[in-house]
């Protein structure tokens, strides 16, 4: 599972078999989540997060929506 962040007590990362569209998961203690980045940035689901969280963690992966989708590339087109 290669981490591409951590910033505020998140984790974001992939896992190393992922499939398309081009995603990120979340995680934070025992919560997780996952977002597309396609197109628009878009919660694709989120367990134990509250609202507060997810609203702060879709700000944090849309200021961040370049370097996830370069990493992802970079992994997956090298394999």
């Amino acid at each position: 599972m290669p981490t591409i962040l951590r910033l505020k007590g998140y984790r974001f990362f992939f896992y190393t078999n992922e499939h398309l569209p081009v995603h990120i998961h979340v995680e934070k203690e025992n919560k997780t989540a996952k977002y597309n980045l396609e197109s628009i940035v878009e919660l694709i689901y989120s367990r134990k997060f509250k609202a507060s969280e997810i609203s702060e963690m879709r700000k944090l992966v849309i200021e961040n929506k370049n370097i996830f989708i370069e990493k992802w590339y970079e992994y997956f087109n090298n394999k």
